[in-house]
């Protein structure tokens, strides 16, 4: 019966002018799965025309919204499942929208974070609106550098802009505003210029907290944007370094970002004079999580003979790929700390999923090691389960070693 030209007592002219597709169908099918279609078709004010013309839904999302509504069974695409969602909200089919919203969660990353939380907004969908704002805060630099933060509307910029809980810096917000600025310019048929950028920005560019960025990120960055008048930038420079500070239109105030949690795994740590010792070899765990979070670095022990200078590999991979590293240096202070190592982005983790964090050090051979080790470790509302790695060639494993800690946001 689905899309059965010959059986049809309805015809639908679905889409633009131009781009329309006929697409036969069944009233009682559709009233049956659909209050809408049911006062179109039965209702006191019911269409009596066999061809009904609906302008403002893509046929593609029209196709999997009646085959649906005659199959139960739900075929979803990343291309189409916005415009399939506007249809399962339009016709109120509420487990066909539950599908779309489940499929934009589970396909959510950093580059379509802006532009999900801008299309959750005019769905309201709350969930899917808080899960992109979890990663649009942890991978704040990401999302705010992506080319979908340029398609947002200037309401969700606005909204955007003055998070409090963005992690990235002040200058990154600037460089991306100004982004978005250029394409809205491009989006009205405007020239790029900073006349322009300024004009369509509006009241958004004084929610960028200038101020807080350091002297250098605003000598080297907005104040050679040419988008600031010459009063405000002679201002701004004066507000770093006069005592008698001028009046500014911009905030003040640092953003609050996000605050890193630590899961430490082991209850006590050691040092002998013949052990913990680095030499290029690889320590290494395997850990799963029971909620998505986002892992932004190690905890790692330093010398346990005084200050000393490490270098340091470390990664984050699923399945043997590696989704993150970092080589650089840190200085530990010939105490039992912990020294966190950044990757230089958070990583998303999902849940009930082992990765495999590890590092190569080489420094001072004499290092602490953690021993007592947990193979559950709760901290707030995340649950770390660990396991040993076969990427591990130095010791390291559930009960004793390196890698002490996972700094992670959730």
């Amino acid at each position: 019966m689905f899309n059965n030209e010959l059986m049809a007592d309805v015809h639908f002219i679905v889409g633009a002018l131009g781009a329309a597709r006929r697409v036969p169908a069944h009233k009682y099918v559709l009233a049956v799965g659909s209050s809408v279609f049911y006062a179109m078709f039965y209702g006191d004010l019911a269409e009596v025309k066999s061809e009904i013309h609906i302008p403002d839904v893509e046929p593609a999302a029209f196709l999997v919204l009646l085959k649906y509504m005659y199959s139960d069974e739900i075929d979803l695409e990343a291309d189409t499942v916005l415009a399939t969602l506007y249809a399962a909200k339009k016709y109120i089919v509420p487990a066909l929208a539950k599908a779309c919203v489940n499929f934009l969660e589970t396909s959510l990353e950093a580059k379509n974070a802006c532009v999900l939380l801008s299309q959750s907004r005019l769905f309201e969908e709350p969930e899917l609106t808080q899960r992109c704002w979890e990663v649009i805060d942890a991978q704040a630099e990401m999302a705010l550098k992506s080319e979908g933060f340029c398609e947002i509307d200037r309401q969700t910029l606005e909204i955007i802009v003055t998070r409090e809980a963005l992690n990235t810096k002040e200058a990154v917000v600037f460089e991306a505003v100004l982004n978005w600025a250029e394409a809205e310019c491009k989006r009205q048929g405007l020239p790029v210029t900073p006349h322009n950028k300024r004009h369509v920005l509006g009241r958004a560019l004084y929610l960028v907290r200038i101020p807080t960025m350091t002297l250098e990120e605003f000598a080297n960055g907005a104040a050679q944007s040419d988008i600031l008048t010459l009063e405000e930038t002679h201002n701004i420079f004066l507000w770093y370094t006069a005592a008698n500070k001028p009046i500014l239109d911009f905030p003040l105030t640092k953003r609050k970002g996000l605050a890193p949690q630590r899961c430490h795994r082991f209850q006590s740590s050691a040092y002998r004079s013949n052990q913990w010792r680095y030499r290029g070899r690889c320590d290494s765990i395997q850990f799963a999580v029971d909620r998505r979070v986002f892992i932004a670095g190690l905890g790692l022990y330093g010398s346990s003979s005084g200050k000393a200078e490490y270098s340091v590999k470390i990664e984050l991979k699923r399945l043997g790929i590696v989704l993150a590293q970092n080589l650089t240096k840190f200085v530990s202070d010939g105490s039992s700390n912990t020294f966190p190592v950044w990757f230089e982005h958070p990583v998303q983790v999902e849940q009930d999923t082992f990765y495999t964090a590890s590092a190569v050090l080489d420094g001072s051979e004499l290092s602490y090691f953690g021993q007592e080790g947990m193979t559950e470790v709760q901290c707030g509302k995340v649950a770390f389960q660990f396991q040993c790695s076969s990427d591990s060639t130095n010791g390291t494993g559930v009960q004793g070693g390196q890698i002490p800690e996972l700094i992670f946001y959730a």
